[in-house]
């Protein structure tokens, strides 16, 4: 049995890194899968995934230091569901991805001014 997943897709938020009383240190990023495909009249359609990383000690490192908004990333690990009570009594669920390497295939594309720059005089 097998528990393996792989995305590729853009990373929607600055990675949000915490510490564990135990020094344990996570990293959290959300990334979005998009596919596009056709419907029953034959339109193109586009439909956006967004996925909860979760990456422990090194890789949550790495992806903390060299990661931005908009960066296209790979990530290879396992689908992980959590159940917690919360504090009504009604049982909630979750779905995460427990990253156990991440690539990154391209920075964030950087914003572009319409306005061409101004010279300095001297």
């Amino acid at each position: 049995m097998k528990n393996t997943v792989t995305l590729v897709g853009f990373v929607g938020n600055t990675p949000e890194v915490r510490n564990t009383q135990s020094g344990v240190s996570i990293t959290n990023i959300s990334l979005a899968t998009s596919r596009s495909f056709k419907d029953g009249e034959g339109d193109r359609q586009s439909e956006t995934e967004w996925h909860r990383i979760t990456c422990f000690n090194g890789i949550g490192k790495s992806v903390a230091e060299h990661v931005t908004k908009g960066a296209m990333v790979m990530v290879t690990g396992r689908i992980h569901y959590t159940k917690w009570t919360d504090q009504n009594g009604t049982d909630r669920y979750g779905c995460e991805i427990i990253a156990e390497q991440v690539d990154f295939l391209a920075k964030a594309k950087e914003a572009t001014s319409d306005e061409p720059k101004k010279r300095r005089s001297k």
